[in-house]
Formats: structure tokens, C-alpha cells, sequence
């Protein structure tokens, strides 16, 4: 007989926040030129796969790294402007 164990919620946050940061890495080619935005981007897919990767063994590392993920899109976007005068 199996004993069921209730899915940690975290992934999920963790994911919807991934979700939410590839909306500001995208809306980023408003301000930022095409080579960051790639940039931004693979940067995002390195993101996502880590948290692939975390799923199970680490689920409440998840939201975490979406923070994290944000936190690194203002800091890039920022230095941009103040850079290199990304408008």
C-alpha cells in the first residue's frame, strides 16, 4: 500500500514567477537593444532550466529563483540605462 504525499506548492509559484519574469525580459526590447535582449533572454532559458532541474529535489528553491530572476532583469536593465543610456 502507497502512501500519498500532497505536491509542495512551490514549483508552481516558482513557475508562475518564471512566468511573469519572461514578460519583463521580452518587454525589455522596448528600452534595451536587440543583442541584450538576446542576452536577457538566454539568460531566462538558463533560468528555466534550472528550475526544471530543482522541481523535484528542491521545490522551495523555485520562487526564489524567480525573485531572483526579476531582481537580475532590473539590475541589468538599470545598468543599461545608466551605461550605456539605453532609453
Amino acid at each position: 500500500m502507497s502512501r500519498n504525499v500532497p505536491a509542495s506548492p512551490w514549483p508552481f509559484v516558482g513557475m508562475g514567477g518564471l512566468a511573469c519574469a519572461f514578460f519583463l525580459y521580452g518587454a525589455s526590447a522596448l528600452v534595451a537593444p536587440w543583442w541584450a535582449v538576446a542576452l536577457l533572454m538566454l539568460v531566462w532559458v538558463g533560468f528555466l532550466v534550472t528550475a526544471c532541474r530543482w522541481w523535484t529535489p528542491y521545490p522551495k528553491r523555485l520562487p526564489w529563483l524567480a525573485a531572483g530572476a526579476v531582481v537580475l532583469w532590473f539590475v541589468a536593465l538599470l545598468g543599461g540605462s545608466i551605461l550605456f543610456d539605453w532609453s
